[in-house]
């Protein structure tokens, strides 16, 4: 009888549940996963040597791009670093608007997360659930930047620009009658305020249809339960933050345990899982977009009573408005030399970390003095989950490590930099 040997299946870079470019060595046991080795770096693209090279503000759209399913959580990671060393704070106004911002992509991405993990599961439905929601929130992100997901919105100071009195409407075509246009347009009458207002009352229910398809589903259960389990302690030690370490039972979070922005003035709850498998992130994740929803409610309250500045009214840092500088010779010369050379920053080093709906995203950033950083390091919350893969997917089949990859959330941009 011929001897069975371990053999070697490459998992990825092309396979469509390796979500992006990971090239997964798996050494096998049958079907049994001895060894799992994630090459990453194929999407690697310089974003920490490039900053080294632009002025501090050319580098925020590069930030969109690390985990681009979270564009403004990554943006406020770097524009926080940049304040804190500056030694200046935005407006209240534009940190309620920040933060309602940081929520919505918080439900921009776990809506990703959980439309991906059930496909690469085997549950198409809710892909298309999750999207259509999507739709209402890139809707936003494009009426207060103009881009639907690369917004460079926030800015050292504040934010680029208030919040819009108007939303884009639909227009009758070919395609679309004027009747189906009409129903579309409905909620889109008022102010970008009262858009997403009209959103957070919808979307309770919305998640309660995920719920109704996935939570108590024989199979989902099948799929996550006791799958890729972590203990609290092993969580720590792998240097887990996020949903993947309060999925495990610990209650770390941010936003609560060192606030920044307003959330000390916000009121929200942690979810924390109990056992620490793929089901239990699961739960966290979902619950967390009902949190996000209901500070979401609190900022819309907060900004609809108080109008007031979005961005500082210093002109070396924020440029000044079009009409000042269109009549103004000495507002040219600001706007002139900021959009060129830029700002310096004093000499030294700062971290600052914000609470990404991955887990802890921190910006260390060195400075020469100069209008250019010295040295830029991104801390990406991705990056250590992917390391726990091969402790995670040791002794489970092969079609549990797609439900584990899924799990971890992981996106590639930022895994890679």
């Amino acid at each position: 009888m011929p001897e069975i040997k371990n053999y070697t299946l490459n998992f990825g870079p092309q396979h469509p549940s390796a979500h992006g470019v990971l090239r997964l060595v798996l050494e096998m046991d049958g079907e049994t996963i001895e060894r799992a080795d994630p090459h990453i770096g194929l999407l690697h693209r310089a974003t920490e040597k490039l900053a080294e090279s632009k002025p501090y503000n050319q580098s925020i759209p590069y930030m969109d791009r690390l985990d681009y399913v979270s564009m403004m959580c990554n943006e406020h990671g770097y524009v926080l670093a940049l304040e804190k060393m500056l030694g200046v704070e935005a407006p209240e106004r534009a940190q309620y608007i920040r933060v309602m911002f940081d929520e919505i992509t918080r439900i921009l991405n776990h809506l990703m997360w959980l439309g991906a993990h059930a496909l690469d599961i085997g549950a198409m439905t809710i892909f298309l659930y999750a999207f259509r929601e999507r739709e209402d929130l890139m809707d936003m992100y494009e009426a207060v930047s103009g881009a639907r997901m690369h917004a460079a919105y926030y800015r050292p100071g504040g934010v680029y620009r208030d919040l819009p009195g108007s939303m884009p409407q639909y227009e009758a075509s070919k395609w679309h009658s004027q009747k189906e246009v009409d129903v579309k347009n409905s909620n889109r009458q008022g102010s970008l305020l009262d858009f997403v207002e009209d959103f957070v009352q919808r979307f309770p229910k919305c998640v309660d249809e995920y719920e109704t398809l996935l939570t108590d589903n024989r199979i989902w259960k099948q799929r996550t339960v006791d799958i890729g389990v972590v203990s609290p302690e092993r969580a720590l030690q792998l240097g887990f933050t996020g949903p993947m370490l309060r999925g495990s039972g610990i209650e770390w979070d941010l936003r609560k345990k060192q606030p920044y922005a307003v959330y000390d003035k916000l009121d929200f709850d942690i979810p924390v899982g109990l056992t620490g498998d793929s089901y239990d992130r699961y739960l966290v994740r979902v619950e967390e977009m009902r949190q996000s929803n209901n500070i979401i409610k609190q900022c819309i309250k907060w900004l609809r009573e108080n109008p007031g500045p979005v961005m500082l009214d210093n002109h070396k840092l924020t440029p000044p408005d079009r009409e000042h500088m269109k009549g103004d010779m000495e507002s040219l010369i600001h706007h002139f030399k900021l959009f060129t050379e830029g700002y310096a920053l004093p000499e030294g080093e700062v971290y600052s970390a914000v609470e990404h709906p991955k887990g802890e995203f921190g910006v260390y950033l060195v400075s020469d003095g100069s209008n250019k950083p010295y040295r830029l390091k991104i801390r990406a919350p991705g990056f250590a989950h992917i390391s726990s893969l091969n402790e995670m997917t040791q002794g489970h089949m092969l079609a549990d490590v797609v439900a584990i990859i899924g799990t971890q959330d992981i996106v590639f941009g930022e895994v890679d930099r």
